[in-house]
């Protein structure tokens, strides 16, 4: 058994004895690892397996917190009288998964393991790539009349690591980036690790309102903004094209940047995806363009896409070296022979018709509430009803062995501050990780807690 492994079993060992109790704070993974003398990447996999387990939850800017120790399984849902002793439904994770992209992956693998083509493989990428990599990326990110340049395209390890080399690039420490007042929760543990103030900008039902780009910018000057127009996580929102236009003007008006995060607009299909062109297609001098392939395939061996105009890849790359964020030489050939033998344009389209059949279900078990979501989405905005509060909420749903995302995780404070500020009475309810009648389970559970009143969810 590999080390972290056992590390692991020892902390689960605390958990199950109560040494650990639920709702204890874990050390950081930095000062896990001196007190037990590991390295700081053995720490990371000990952390992991833990979530892995069910054992702990992280929770972005705060930490790792203990969940329960695994019990045996009873009937889902159910109301023993111990919590502890519930199965979890993980409403909160939205890594999704279809059945058969396993054997896709493994298809585009196999070729990877031979020892002359895996010694290959295995030595150091640069922040550019390679020439393969660069067209087959360059392709998957290509939508209607969009055809981005191949030697604009820098790779990252993930997706979040694509973002923190943007925005490195782009804002300087003490700086200050504009963001949607409901923003994806990273950006604000990225800001706060790069000393950037972020700054709340007001939407509407269309997204982003450029009008609310160009007051903040007169108040004091922004150095970029970061925003998602494409299938906006939380609220579902996809920027229509009149929007995107304006966006692009204000940003050349203002000679300002912005970081489009096109994470889950692969979910739109082609018809929809033609008629919206991105920013980066809109304004390609002062857009960098971030995606990556752990939603589209798996978290677990992935690549990070940042596209940059010429005159800024040599920025961003070396954002991603000092930031020790560039992809492994692995996992870009395996990007490549994904892209280039159908399994990754397969595994969309799986995940597309899977997202849509669990958005039916949400139209089906939470009915008459207010919820906001895309069809093609694989998590909707969830405003419940007076008097819940999301706190409140969320100790009932846990109750019932269901976790989902308060709004205040989305939610950017104060202008100079990094944590969550007060949101609606709303959650986040991610579709993704449980199987589809579980999820169908969870959601009428919690329809039926949000018909009831706090009062009633109080345990005796």
């Amino acid at each position: 058994m590999e080390d972290y492994q056992r590390i692991a079993d020892a902390v689960a060992a605390d958990i199950a004895a109560g040494r650990l109790r639920p709702g204890d704070r874990l050390a950081t993974q930095r000062a896990f690892a001196r007190s037990h003398g590991i390295a700081n990447s053995t720490a990371t996999r000990v952390y992991r397996e833990l979530t892995r387990r069910g054992l702990t939850v992280g929770e972005v800017g705060r930490g790792t917190y203990v969940r329960a120790a695994q019990h045996s399984p009873g009937p889902a849902l159910a109301e023993p009288a111990d919590p502890a002793r519930r199965p979890r439904v993980n409403l909160e994770l939205n890594y999704p998964e279809v059945p058969e992209q396993a054997a896709l992956l493994a298809q585009g693998l196999a070729p990877l393991l031979r020892p002359d083509v895996l010694s290959a493989a295995l030595t150091v990428a640069p922040a550019t790539g390679s020439p393969a990599a660069r067209e087959a990326c360059a392709a998957l990110l290509a939508r209607g009349d969009f055809r981005p340049d191949p030697d604009g395209l820098l790779f990252a390890g993930n997706g979040r690591q694509a973002i923190a080399g943007a925005l490195a690039a782009l804002v300087p420490p003490g700086g200050r980036l504009g963001v949607e007042a409901l923003t994806y929760p990273l950006v604000k543990s990225v800001a706060a690790r790069l000393g950037v103030t972020l700054v709340p900008l007001a939407g509407d039902a269309y997204g982003l309102l450029p009008d609310a780009v160009r007051t903040a910018h007169r108040g004091a000057p922004l150095h970029a903004v970061y925003l998602q127009p494409t299938l906006h996580n939380p609220l579902g929102v996809t920027m229509p094209a009149e929007r995107r236009a304006e966006l692009a003007d204000t940003l050349r008006a203002l000679d300002l940047w912005a970081v489009e995060d096109a994470v889950w607009s692969f979910l739109l299909d082609d018809d929809r995806q033609a008629g919206l062109p991105p920013l980066a297609a809109l304004a390609p001098e002062r857009t960098l363009l971030v995606d990556s392939l752990s939603k589209r395939l798996s978290p677990g061996l992935t690549v990070g896409l940042v596209l940059a105009p010429p005159s800024y890849t040599e920025r961003v790359a070396a954002a991603l070296r000092s930031g020790g964020w560039t992809a492994g030489a692995f996992a870009l050939n395996a990007t490549v022979r994904w892209l280039c033998d159908g399994a990754v344009a397969a595994i969309v389209e799986a995940k597309r018709r899977d997202a849509a059949a669990r958005q039916a279900l949400v139209r089906e078990h939470l009915a008459g509430f207010r919820v906001h979501a895309d069809p093609a989405a694989y998590f909707a905005w969830w405003e419940l009803p007076a008097p819940w509060r999301a706190e409140t909420f969320l100790a009932a749903a846990a109750r019932r062995g269901i976790v989902v995302t308060p709004g205040a995780a989305f939610a950017v404070g104060p202008e100079g501050a990094h944590g969550a500020a007060p949101a609606p009475g709303a959650v986040r309810v991610a579709l993704a990780a449980p199987p589809a009648d579980e999820l169908a389970h969870a959601l009428t559970a919690l329809a039926a807690i949000a018909r009831g009143a706090p009062e009633d969810c109080v345990p005796d």
